[in-house]
Parts: C-alpha cells; structure tokens; sequence
C-alpha cells in the first residue's frame, strides 16, 4: 500500500432514527449534513467535506445491517482547536459524556467520549495549540 494513502477512508456511524441523529451532529459540531438519500435500501447523510484529496469522510447509516452499539468499532471525530466546544453541547443535544476532556500528553493532546442519541460511544480528539 501507499505509505501517503490514509488507511481509513470513509466510515459510517450507524443510526436508528436518521433524523435525530443529523439533529444531533448537526448541534454538537455545528454544521450542516448533507440531505438524507435513500442508497441501496439504506438512508444516509454525510459530514461536510471539501477537496478530499486523500483526507477521510464520512456519515450517518440507517438500515438492518447497521446497528447502533456502545462497544462497536471507535472513531475520534476531530474536535481542533478544542474538543471542549462540541463536548460542552453532547447532553443539551441528547447525548452523554462519558469521558471528560482528558490530556493525553503535551504533543498528541486531548480526548474524550460521549454516547450519541443513538447510542454510540465516539471519541473527539485535538491537538494543542493547533500543532
């Protein structure tokens, strides 16, 4: 493989109710996702995304094959320059923090989780001062 390819280039969070969690994402982020369209029996939505020359996306999934669960697969949403902004709007929006904005080192960062309305655990991480 290409050492200047990404090894993740797209995920899915998967959802029940689509329109609940766009609002959600939607508020904590404050963005604004894509319409949903209907994809293969699926309903989607996707996270913003401009020139994505090598740089990795993603978006919301609802169908039988896509199960929302606390103990699924992690991703870390980026959360620069602060993760304590989107965390500071989880619970207003309906989600929970489980895990408080927590140093990992002076070079790598910060992290936290919190549990989605649809009941994922997700990550948010960001690095200091922009580095």
């Amino acid at each position: 493989m290409d050492s200047n390819v990404n090894i993740i280039n797209w995920f899915e969070v998967s959802v029940s109710d689509i329109t609940r969690a766009t609002k959600f994402y939607e508020t904590i982020f404050d963005i604004k996702m894509g319409d949903v369209v209907d994809m293969m029996g699926m309903k989607m939505t996707f996270f913003p995304a401009e020139n994505m020359n090598g740089k990795v996306s993603g978006g919301l999934c609802q169908s039988d094959m896509h199960k929302p669960s606390a103990d699924g697969t992690k991703i870390y949403f980026n959360g620069n320059p602060d993760l304590g902004v989107a965390l500071g709007k989880v619970e207003a929006a309906g989600g929970k923090v489980v895990m408080p904005k927590t140093k990992i080192s002076d070079d790598i960062g910060y992290m936290a989780f919190f549990i989605d309305t649809e009941g994922n655990n997700i990550g948010l991480h960001s690095i200091p001062d922009g580095k």
